[in-house]
């Protein structure tokens, strides 16, 4: 069995926070890379291939609960498995 047979596909839109229905933890078993505009980005927490946009941690800004508020950058997005 091959290391690409044993990965899940990866979703259209993608979220790493468990809360979120878009959270699939198969795919967090792996490191998954993500490009926007094809330059690679490590502070991505959201994405959605096909609306093109991916959602950053804002620097300082936190919500009332304490959590970063998330900021939504457009553009070519492109997720993949690294090794």
């Amino acid at each position: 069995m091959t290391d690409s047979q044993t990965r899940p596909e990866l979703p259209d839109h993608l979220s790493i926070h468990p809360r979120s229905p878009h959270y699939v933890e198969e795919v967090f078993k792996h490191n998954v890379g993500i490009k926007l505009n094809g330059k690679e980005r490590n502070d991505v927490e959201e994405y959605c291939i096909s609306e093109g946009w991916v959602k950053v941690a804002a620097p300082k800004a936190l919500d009332r609960r304490g959590q970063p508020l998330l900021i939504k950058l457009k553009g070519a997005v492109e997720a993949f498995y690294t090794e």
